[in-house]
């Protein structure tokens, strides 16, 4: 009975495993969304900024305290008439204090409301990250899936020659070392294949890992995909986007922009401070005390006035710090500034050059199977040896490889000229899953 039940699971898991429901890129890069742990870090970081930003308006607005006090006190006099007696206060005190002049929470209002700008220049990175580490995933897997393919193919041509060689051999129109060289050719592709389909594992591992989805199926590219447009503009015209739109130059202006704040909260340390001040308070008492028995209520209102006349040239030396905190800022600045714009023309370039390749390889694949042709029918006719066909055939699948895994190059090249220029959205990856299979 275990032996007919065994099958059968099998069978079952099998069809299961043929209609497992594929996914486009758009569909994994939401997954992965809400679960990659460094996107998720972000967003939190976002709102704990945006938390920020709003604690510094408080620094403009009155504070208001209650305070309470209770006591009780035991008297005892034995050299009078007074006699033993139990005292209680009770008091209760309002008290206000509001801003009318504090240099230095001016600045820190300024600075809270600029963590605002890098908030949000902190979570467009983490997007466009995620969605250049998760298209990268993706590829990937199709990249090893492709290059299983052709291996397999490859090896299936190599077994057909191979089994020709040994034919021709036992009726004595080849030697032995046509067989041989098959044989080598043969063990050669295996190894690769063994080594493919361990690289393909690995690469689903990756992308499950990346999108939190376990057997990820990602949808081939069609083969019927125009991927001949170049990127709008030449490669200054995209500098310029990037020094605009990137959010790592934003971080940096902002980063700038708050060193300056923090000169000007250095300075206010020399600057009085002035409060408006008010309170109200009630004290009542039980069985009086030995001074008064009368319940008070005291309102005050006044201003509060401070200046700083010597602090032991702590504000002075707080100040130089702050300004060179500032100049190394503005240097931060200047070199995201250039190492955006060489990163965004160098993925403008590589661009270019990887649709340049895309039209050399096809050529070349052509040109291979032509070759490949002629030299079966040189081998037919004796004027071409097993190891011209064997050659022959490792050149076309070598170089179908390489022009698969060159159209996924172009894709990703794409997408990351599209984040070094700071303009990366999810509209980009939905029109990349609109050239995949359905």
């Amino acid at each position: 009975m275990k032996l007919r039940i065994l099958p059968l699971t099998l069978v079952l898991a099998t069809l299961g495993a043929g209609t497992a429901q594929a996914q486009s890129l758009a569909q994994l890069y939401e997954a992965a969304k809400g679960h990659d742990a460094a996107f998720k870090a972000a967003q939190s970081q976002y709102q704990a900024n945006l938390s920020k930003s709003e604690q510094a308006k408080a620094l403009l607005r009155p504070t208001v305290g209650l305070g309470a006090g209770f006591s009780e006190t035991d008297f005892s006099n034995q050299s009078n008439s007074l006699g033993d007696a139990r005292y209680g206060t009770r008091s209760a005190t309002v008290s206000a204090s509001h801003p009318l002049f504090r240099a230095a929470n001016t600045a820190s209002y300024e600075q809270g409301m600029k963590q605002i700008g890098l908030a949000q220049a902190q979570l467009k990175n983490a997007e466009q990250d995620l969605i250049v580490r998760v298209s990268q995933a993706y590829f990937d897997v199709l990249v090893a899936q492709e290059s299983l393919t052709f291996v397999k193919a490859q090896k299936t041509a190599v077994a057909e020659q191979l089994a020709a060689a040994k034919r021709n051999f036992e009726v004595g129109t080849s030697t032995i070392t046509d067989t041989r060289e098959a044989q080598a050719r043969f063990d050669l592709v295996t190894a690769q294949e063994i080594a493919a389909d361990n690289d393909l594992r690995v690469k689903k591992l990756a992308l499950d890992q990346s999108v939190g989805t376990p057997n990820a199926q990602p949808l081939a590219l069609q083969a019927s995909a125009d991927l001949s447009s170049l990127p709008m503009g030449d490669a200054e015209n995209w500098v310029q986007q990037s020094a605009d739109q990137s959010p790592g130059i934003a971080q940096a202006r902002v980063a700038v922009e708050l060193a300056q704040l923090e000169i000007d909260k250095a300075k206010a340390g020399n600057l009085p401070t002035l409060d408006l001040t008010a309170s109200y308070g009630m004290t009542r008492f039980r069985n009086g005390n030995l001074t008064s028995r009368i319940d008070n209520n005291n309102a005050t209102i006044g201003l509060s006035f401070n200046l700083p006349l010597y602090t032991g040239s702590a504000t002075q030396n707080r100040i130089e710090e702050a300004v060179s905190l500032a100049e190394k800022a503005k240097n931060d600045l200047d070199a995201a500034q250039r190492n955006v714009a060489q990163a965004t023309r160098s993925a403008f370039f590589g661009v270019q050059s990887g649709l340049g390749q895309i039209n050399a390889l096809k050529a070349a694949e052509a040109s291979s199977q032509s070759a490949l042709d002629a030299n079966k029918l040189g081998y037919q006719v004796g004027v071409r040896i097993n190891i011209d066909v064997l050659n022959s055939q490792s050149q076309l699948f070598q170089t179908k490889r390489d022009l698969a895994k060159a159209r996924y190059d172009l894709l990703m090249g794409q997408l990351k000229l599209r984040q070094a220029a700071g303009v990366l959205k999810i509209e980009d990856v939905q029109g990349i899953s609109g050239l995949l299979q359905k």
